[in-house]
């Protein structure tokens, strides 16, 4: 992450409200104030070089109100600028050491805002180097005038003022570069709140889309269960009915018995919907295995239809529940469909294992439908979905006065670790 953008100044970074960035600025401040304190009442004397060496340091504190942070040359401008401010005065001797000392302490830390840590180390040394100089080829008074030992007495001084200057130059640079490492951890920290508080309401919205989409997913299970269930049950005992107003008047005995089958089917059915209501996930299959079922499933549609099923089950491993299942309810959808529609007069049931797949298909010689006018049944629907939630797929073959065949395809890999 880029820290600096625009151009900046101590000013803007106090207003970026942290503490220690605005105890830097009234550092610099003072720094810029002691130097110029020194320049006009430490000499004790006015000269003509003194209005020169004030509009130096005037126009290098006026420079601090605007850093340059984007374009290479405008920084390399800007700090030769700065050197040239403090260099030209101090050679034409317009400018004190004093001066000097300070104004190189606030470039280096000028320096820290503007340049990368490379560039910051260069600043330092030329610092280093532009006061050295001026210290060292610059004596106090004239050495003809000095024993041998205040000369020597005179250099060690200049060379502990070297040192000390190096010191607070290599202080400043740490300090301050520690204070924008805090700075950019706080600016992190807070761009990582922001994007987690969008993170939270993002996950607030997808929960609310997967509660809604669950809730649908519910609603359209209970309805295929109550449809595929009770619905089987009602068509059937609706055909009972019927059966036994047909053989009323001419044959008593089988119309007791179609009112007898349509009695029982009646407590199915009210079976069937506390099942659907109360015990939703439980297995249809009441622990008889999957062939099993199927078989008396057919045995039932037989005894409602008199038409007598053929039927092939060969299914060499077991199914999960959830299979066995939605198997089981697309067998039984598809025969309430024949009794209700088909007119059918022959039923074929084969449930077959092959290649990897599961194939289960069930055809009629029924009068059938056309498929493209005929695809909003719920009942083909909860076909449909039951085999999509099993990585499979249902197809539907079925032309007017040739009959039907819906036919199943579920991949046996993934049903065996469903």
């Amino acid at each position: 992450m880029v820290l600096l953008q625009r151009p900046l100044s101590w000013n803007s970074m106090v207003s970026l409200t942290y503490p220690s960035f605005r105890l830097l600025l009234y550092l610099e401040w003072l720094l810029l104030a002691t130097a110029v304190f020194m320049e006009v009442l430490l000499p004790f004397q006015l000269s003509w070089s003194l209005p020169l060496g004030v509009m130096a340091i005037a126009t290098f504190s006026l420079m601090g109100l605007r850093l340059p942070m984007v374009k290479l040359e405008s920084k390399l401008i800007y700090t030769v600028l700065e050197f040239s401010l403090i260099l030209l005065p101090a050679t034409q001797h317009t400018l004190s050491t004093r001066s000097v000392f300070l104004l190189c302490l606030v470039l280096v830390m000028r320096s820290c805002l503007i340049f990368k840590r490379s560039g910051q180390l260069v600043v330092l040394i030329l610092s280093l180097l532009t006061y050295g100089t001026l210290l060292l080829s610059k004596p106090i008074v004239p050495e003809n005038f000095l024993p041998d030992k205040l000369i020597l007495m005179s250099w060690d001084w200049r060379l502990s003022n070297i040192l000390l200057f190096s010191l607070t130059l290599v202080f400043a640079l740490l300090l301050i570069n520690a204070l924008l490492a805090e700075r950019q951890s706080r600016e992190q920290l807070e761009i990582a709140h922001q994007q987690l508080e969008i993170i939270n309401q993002q996950l607030c919205q997808y929960a609310l889309r997967i509660e809604d989409q669950a809730t649908l997913q519910e609603r359209n299970r209970i309805a295929r269960e109550i449809h595929d269930g009770l619905g089987h049950t009602l068509a059937a005992q609706t055909i009972q009915i019927n059966n036994t107003l047909l053989f009323w008047q001419s044959n008593n005995d089988k119309a007791l018995t179609f009112l007898k089958q349509a009695k029982e089917l009646g407590a199915e059915a009210l079976l069937e919907i506390r099942r659907s209501l109360s015990v939703l996930r439980s297995n249809p299959l009441q622990g008889q295995s999957l062939k099993s079922a199927i078989e008396k499933l057919l045995i039932d549609f037989q005894q409602t239809t008199s038409i007598e099923p053929s039927c092939k089950i060969d299914l060499p491993h077991t199914l999960p529940t959830e299979v066995n299942t939605a198997l089981f309810r697309i067998v039984q959808e598809s025969l309430t469909n024949i009794c209700k529609h088909a007119e059918a007069t022959s039923v074929t049931v084969k449930l077959l294992a092959h290649a990897g797949m599961i194939h289960l298909s069930i055809e009629d010689n029924g009068k059938g439908f056309n498929p493209t006018q005929n695809t909003t049944g719920f009942g083909l629907q909860g076909m449909r979905e039951r085999s999509v939630a099993l990585g499979g797929q249902l197809n539907l073959h079925s032309q007017l006065g040739t009959g039907c065949c819906i036919s199943v395809s579920l991949p046996l890999s993934k049903l065996l670790v469903f």
